[in-house]
């Protein structure tokens, strides 16, 4: 079967607003799921050279039983309240775990106000979610999308139980929970299918990307245009905000809220405004400085993870360099007209800079080489499901 798309414009912005799938590729499990062990001294990091595995919580270890359980919840449409839609509607693999529409869409139907971010290396972040700073375990994030409200994601809000006797009466899913969390009678808990799906996000790992082979050691991994671009990179500071090994703060200890930045997308009426329901961390503290201000994404995979801004408003990675070469987007009509640039509340580090069009090409394939084709491909993150 193939994929289709609905798609509407909204002053002059594509909005795919329902997507429909099918011809997953299904590979072939792992091993037989249920003898895989929930010893934690049993599981062992699949990583690139030189990469220390994502800090884990004491009270969620890893286990080969609980990472194969929480890839299991993350392909199961049971996880939502019309049994149609999982984790993996709107994170998909072949876009690096995001999901190629502009805005994400809920079981029920309910457009998001924001996309899906990719969940390559997910487990080294240290904040979760586009304007959610108290939000710093993956375990607290994986309920929200089940049983939050605002938006409706899974929608499985008040419908506890009925999951947690879904899930009971699938013997396969007995017998992981019950391998996976050895020390509780009754191991299928609401807490632990959080903790299952966390344990197998901390595995989502990226690091085969040309930008990481030649970073350790190999000089034919990037083209001679990428290595321009990675001087680009360097040179227009867009390493202020996408630093370290993820190419983003929101990995680095100690970043704070300087994990999160204002970049000049929006200006409504020369006010400073952004879109409502979309306005940042100013949504939980009411601070007017902190209106528009989002986590910065990472950029592994980012030729994947398309379209780009927290409400995929921006459709390219040459107009996202234009953006930002500008000191922010200038939205000429519609209800959102304005002036990224002039924004009161930009982040000082979006800054402007003159580019041409030959820098900005050699930038593109600089940030096409962060792709890890390998991470799109890997059997061990696919559906299990046949």
């Amino acid at each position: 079967m193939g994929r289709c798309h609905l798609a509407i414009h909204v002053a002059g912005t594509l909005l795919i607003l329902m997507a429909c799938s099918g011809g997953d590729s299904v590979a072939p499990d792992p091993a037989d799921p249920l003898q895989l062990s929930g010893n934690p001294a049993d599981f062992r990091w699949e990583l690139p050279p030189g990469v220390s595995p994502p800090p884990v919580p004491s009270d969620n270890p890893m286990s080969p039983a609980k990472v194969e359980l929480g890839r299991r919840l993350f392909y199961d449409t049971r996880l939502s309240v019309n049994g149609g839609f999982s984790c993996a509607s709107c994170h998909r693999q072949e876009f690096a775990f995001a999901d190629a529409r502009n805005l994400s869409v809920g079981a029920t139907g309910e457009v998001h106000p924001r996309n899906a971010i990719g969940l390559a290396n997910t487990g080294y972040q240290r904040s979760f979610g586009w304007a959610a700073p108290a939000t710093t375990t993956l375990e607290v994030h994986a309920e929200i999308p089940m049983f939050g409200v605002s938006p409706v994601e899974m929608g499985l809000r008040g419908r506890e139980a009925a999951l947690l006797a879904e899930l009971q009466a699938v013997p396969l899913y007995r017998q992981l929970f019950a391998s996976a969390f050895p020390s509780q009678r009754d191991p299928v808990t609401v807490p632990g299918i959080a903790q299952a799906i966390a344990a197998f996000q901390r595995t989502l790992n990226a690091g085969e990307s040309p930008v990481d082979r030649y970073r350790r050691g190999d000089p034919s991994a990037l083209s001679t245009s990428a290595r321009r671009g990675m001087t680009v990179f360097e040179a227009k500071g867009c390493a202020a905000c996408h630093a370290g090994p993820d190419f983003t703060l929101a990995t680095q200890p100690g970043a704070g809220e300087a994990a999160f930045a204002n970049t000049g997308l929006y200006n409504i009426g020369g006010t400073g405004a952004y879109p409502a329901r979309n306005r940042g961390l100013m949504e939980t503290t009411g601070r007017a400085a902190d209106m528009g201000r989002m986590k910065i994404p990472s950029l592994r995979n980012v030729a994947l993870t398309f379209p780009y801004g927290h409400d995929g408003s921006v459709g390219s990675l040459e107009a996202v360099i234009d953006n930002y070469a500008r000191g922010g987007r200038l939205v000429q009509v519609g209800p959102h007209a304005g002036d990224g640039r002039d924004n009161p509340f930009k982040d000082p580090r979006v800054r402007g800079f003159p580019i041409t069009s030959a820098e900005r090409a050699d930038l593109v394939s600089f940030l096409q080489s962060l792709t890890d084709s390998t991470f799109v491909t890997n059997t061990r993150y696919a559906n299990p499901w046949r």
